[in-house]
């Protein structure tokens, strides 16, 4: 019967082998949302860049063929949002300066012990692919093919990075302690 009401359309479930997207969303969006915190210092901005993520696969109907690969695209999608981020706050902060450069970060946010506050101080002053690279193979632990695919990088320059990265937070660690 037509009253001139128009029903809203099925919503749609996209689904690789039985994973839905509502379902992949459920059990990575947390790990993702870390990645991106660790990466971009702000868990704001993360939690954005994760949504987007979802959201563009959503709109544009894209999935992963297989399950396993569900999570390495979306490991790598979010290091693009990322940097996609990242290319625009230092777009900004050459226009307009920062208006409170006291604001709190990741390590305010949560309780942390202060061992691990100057483990994330250090990495803060990383250059920005060895935090990545460290991010990803240490805090993910990732392999080094797979943080390579997630980075879209050679292997051997993520080999490369993760010893500068290391080196450098050691000295910066043990600078602390003397």
């Amino acid at each position: 019967m037509d009253d001139g009401v128009t029903q809203p359309p099925a919503p749609v479930v996209l689904a690789i082998r039985g994973e839905s997207l509502p379902e992949l969303y459920r059990q990575h969006r947390l790990t993702l949302v870390r990645l991106g915190m660790l990466l971009l210092g702000d868990k704001a901005a993360a939690e954005d860049a994760v949504q987007d993520v979802f959201t563009d696969m959503w709109r544009k109907r894209l999935l992963p063929s297989t399950p396993g690969a569900a999570l390495a695209y979306l490991r790598r999608a979010v290091v693009n949002r990322v940097r996609s981020q990242q290319r625009r706050t230092a777009l900004a902060r050459k226009k307009v300066p920062l208006a409170d450069p006291s604001a709190p970060g990741p390590s305010d946010v949560v309780e942390l012990s202060e061992e691990h506050r100057s483990v994330l101080a250090a990495l803060d002053t990383l250059p920005h692919r060895q935090r990545e690279v460290l991010v990803l193979r240490y805090y993910c632990d990732l392999s080094v093919a797979a943080a390579a695919d997630a980075l879209g990088i050679h292997e051997g320059t993520v080999k490369s990075q993760a010893a500068r990265g290391i080196a450098t937070l050691r000295g910066l660690l043990t600078e602390e302690e003397v």
